[in-house]
């Protein structure tokens, strides 16, 4: 795998989405996943890196990332919480509004959104939790809450020993979205999914998108 990342490609809307964010909320660098590593040492419930990273791991095609997307189950979060202590800020971020993740609001604004990770007001945002709402410890779908699973099923790991989202359950996700850098990931991974992956993609998207135009590529 080369160094070099292929760039996003971003819609006028996008940059200009971009630039609203960086004035409004503070900028981001980013982790990379040996950074989550790091940060996430000693952490003992599952977790997993999803999002473009987790595409990257299993193609082996490096390309521009604009966050790290790790995610853990919603029943863990007070475990996270107390595992980074006082060396980090979180925000849970629910539509744009944010509310310090904290002792004096020990809640997240809602499971299914975001936790901002930081070290301070003066730092940038250096990790994106998105927890998984999670029934009776079973990894659950945030598109479809009938798709229920082990994480074991969901996730596997490399030989880094990170653990990642499967590639086809991070496809789902971005289906919603469809923006380049989704149709770009799509593309690079979709050669590389075996018959079953394939298979659950397609119905997923099917029973949820109907029209949705990646139906005519995943052929």
């Amino acid at each position: 795998m080369t160094d070099e990342r292929e760039p996003l490609h971003r819609t006028p809307e996008e940059v200009a989405e971009d630039e609203r964010f960086f004035r409004w909320y503070g900028a981001w660098e980013p982790l990379d996943p040996a950074g989550v590593v790091e940060l996430m040492a000693g952490f003992e419930r599952p977790w997993w890196i999803v999002g473009g990273w987790s595409i990257e791991a299993f193609t082996g095609m490096p390309r521009e990332h604009e966050d790290v997307d790790v995610s853990i189950l919603g029943r863990d979060l007070a475990a996270f919480r107390e595992h980074v202590g006082e060396e980090w800020n979180l925000w849970s971020n629910h539509g744009g509004t944010l509310r310090p993740f904290d002792d004096r609001n020990p809640e997240v604004l809602d499971v299914g959104s975001q936790v901002w990770i930081r070290r301070s007001a003066a730092d940038p945002w250096v990790v994106d939790l998105v927890p998984t709402p999670d029934r009776d410890g079973l990894w659950t779908s945030k598109r479809d809450p009938d798709i229920v699973a082990p994480v074991e099923d969901v996730t596997w790991v490399a030989d880094t020993g990170v653990r990642y989202q499967r590639p086809e359950v991070t496809l789902h996700y971005k289906a919603v979205l469809h923006r380049p850098k989704d149709d770009r990931d799509l593309a690079v991974t979709w050669p590389l999914l075996d018959d079953a992956a394939r298979a659950w993609l397609v119905d997923v998207v099917r029973r949820l998108y109907p029209e949705h135009p990646w139906l005519e590529l995943m052929v």
